[in-house]
């Protein structure tokens, strides 16, 4: 009976887990977005007969570059949309895109393939308007393994993930530990493999202090791709409040400054100084 009961739960697990993955917010096609003081324009990719990716672009004059921000697993752009001003006071301009069923974006079936598809081919329709030595990815928790795919994938000029995940199946583990997470799950989104591939520089900030998805997590993704990769630690920072956090915004202007930094001459610092071992 203990055996029935546990497969009978990992066959539950695995049909229902998107329940729990994705928390959407269905928007009336009639719906209008509105965003104070920034100025924004609706978009709708056609990526098949039943499949619709809807986005808003915000956009200012003389932009220094554009940020496709890929948003976390809950809600709609009706309210993620009000994060956009975090960079277009930094000068950029800012896509943001629903995930199918998410919003306006419509597409009966769902799968990492399909999501994975749908983020190329926005992608592809920004850089024929934009040169890619201008773009840059914004991935945020969920929406941090779609970004490292598309930027191992792609040439942005940079990729920046907020609070992402090693892999979904090691996030799973922390909640389901008795189940073969890695079997059964639909969605493994393996940013630990994909981050190996990226060659532009990755930004990753994360909270010390969050519960969600660990700190450990980006510690253990920084050290995959070392020589592009920088860590920003946001202290006592959780999942969802790191925009509160004045230090979360002076990283940001760190992150998506344009201007060039001089390399680092070994004659000129201490960087090729060799330890003196004393000995006993």
């Amino acid at each position: 009976m203990i055996l029935s009961i546990y497969i009978i739960t990992n066959v539950a697990a695995y049909f229902l887990q998107e329940r729990f993955l994705f928390k959407p917010e269905k928007l009336p096609p009639d719906f209008q977005f509105k965003y104070p003081n920034q100025k924004s324009v609706e978009h709708n990719l056609y990526v098949g007969d039943d499949v619709r990716i809807n986005g808003v672009h915000f956009s200012i004059s003389k932009p220094k570059g554009v940020v496709l921000y890929l948003k976390g697993n809950s809600r709609s752009i009706k309210g993620w949309g009000k994060f956009a001003v975090d960079f277009t006071r930094l000068g950029f301009d800012v896509v943001m895109v629903d995930y199918r069923g998410f919003g306006k974006s419509k597409g009966l079936r769902r799968s990492e393939k399909d999501i994975k598809n749908d983020m190329q081919k926005v992608y592809d329709i920004l850089k024929s308007r934009v040169d890619e030595k201008y773009i840059t990815i914004y991935g945020r928790s969920m929406g941090s393994g779609f970004a490292t795919k598309l930027a191992s994938n792609n040439s942005p000029r940079m990729l920046v993930l907020e609070s992402p995940y090693y892999s979904m199946a090691k996030i799973a583990k922390r909640y389901i530990p008795f189940m073969p997470a890695s079997l059964i799950l639909k969605y493994p989104l393996r940013t630990y493999k994909w981050i190996k591939y990226v060659n532009c520089p990755i930004k990753i900030i994360h909270g010390t202090k969050d519960k969600l998805i660990p700190y450990n997590a980006s510690l253990a993704l920084s050290n995959i791709n070392p020589k592009v990769t920088r860590l920003y630690s946001v202290i006592g920072g959780g999942h969802n409040d790191l925009y509160t956090h004045e230090e979360y915004h002076r990283m940001l202007e760190e992150i998506v400054k344009t201007e060039e930094l001089t390399p680092i001459n070994p004659n000129e610092t201490s960087i090729s100084f060799k330890r003196k071992v004393e000995k006993n």
